[in-house]
């Protein structure tokens, strides 16, 4: 009941919902509903629902419908995504030949305190990628970005910044806009993904490849 009024858990919600959906709504809608943060700093963020629970719960209920894209749903399904393009940013970098990225890892100064935590980090090769929303255009969210991005280049991490007209373009920008940043961490590149060029994809000149 909420206010009184019946409904659904939220682990039920997404078994009805998901013939409707294709598996990536489905990681969409289930990262929103596990998202938690428990960083050393900040505010602390609740799931809905833990990651275990819902995973419990679906293997409860094998017999409803569409269950094989839940399960194969669940299997992409991560802690720590706080928006629907967030998800998809982790998704096409997953499907994609780079490192992996992982949610909720905080970048720490020289004595151990938590400094910063972008949405996605490669460790291995001190690179972050930020999905940089419509609110981040507000005089205060870009003042508030400001100061993140002077602390992730003070920590010695690269740092690629991510938006609505890079994820319309599609995986070639995405991808390559992470490569370079990747390859200034010392990443290998093996299919030299950081050299394709991005002649006539970004708001600059022309003759920049």
């Amino acid at each position: 009941m909420i206010r009184g009024v019946p409904a659904t858990s939220v682990q039920r919600t997404l078994l009805d919902i998901a013939p409707l959906l294709s598996v990536e709504e489905l990681v969409v809608v289930a990262d929103q509903m596990v998202c938690a943060h428990h960083y050393s700093f900040g505010p602390v963020k609740i799931a809905m629902v833990e990651l275990g629970d819902l995973n419990n719960y679906v293997a409860r209920h094998a017999g409803m419908r569409a269950m094989r894209k839940v399960r194969a749903a669940m299997e992409l399904v991560r802690v720590g995504s706080d928006s629907p393009p967030e998800t998809r940013l982790r998704l096409l970098i997953s499907m994609s030949p780079l490192p992996i990225f992982e949610c909720n890892f905080e970048l720490k100064d020289d004595n151990g305190k938590g400094r910063i935590a972008p949405d996605l980090a490669c460790r291995r090769y001190r690179t972050c990628a930020e999905y940089d929303g419509a609110h981040h255009f507000s005089p205060d969210q870009q003042s508030k970005d400001h100061d993140r991005d002077f602390i992730t280049k003070s920590l010695g991490w690269h740092q690629v910044l991510i938006n609505k007209d890079d994820m319309a373009k599609g995986k070639l920008v995405v991808v390559t806009k992470i490569a370079r940043m990747l390859v200034l961490g010392g990443w290998p590149d093996p299919q030299n993904l950081a050299c394709r060029s991005l002649r006539g994809e970004l708001h600059t000149r022309k003759d920049f490849a």
